[in-house]
């Protein structure tokens, strides 16, 4: 599928996953910053929301409350990751980065982390749908 604004809000339209709409609006608000639009997902691919590039996903506040939000479809998106790559505990995916007496995400980092994970995962997902992304993802 080639990489446009309409295919980004068709996605959005018939996507039934609130996290997956959330991306949509992420790169849809973000259309007019780039030139080149493939840097919408790359540029937060390579750097990550740790680096700030998601300004609403920088304070522990706003992580949190997105973790919350999207709880259901991010603990979607980590079980099937950690299935498909034979993993058993959320430390054997984010190793020192998972605070491991917060096994259940109930705390601060471990939520700030699935945030996180779950946003740039999802994006991923999205530009996965566009032939031009999917050698640079």
């Amino acid at each position: 599928m080639k990489l446009s604004l309409e295919n980004i809000k068709n996605l959005k339209q018939k996507s039934d996953n609130l996290l997956v709409k959330k991306a949509c609006n992420y790169v849809i608000e973000h259309w007019q910053d780039y030139e080149n639009k493939t840097n919408i997902f790359t540029d937060v691919l390579h750097y990550g929301c740790q680096s700030g590039m998601v300004s609403e996903l920088t304070y522990y506040s706003e992580t949190m409350a997105f973790y919350n939000k999207f709880k259901k479809e991010i603990n979607t998106l980590l079980y099937e990751l950690m299935e498909g790559c034979g993993l058993f505990d959320p430390s054997q995916l984010f190793r020192d980065k998972w605070d491991k007496e917060d096994p259940l995400a109930n705390d601060t980092t471990n939520q700030n982390l699935l945030a996180w994970f779950g946003f740039e995962e999802t994006l991923r997902s999205i530009g996965q749908n566009f032939e031009v992304l999917q050698e640079k993802i």
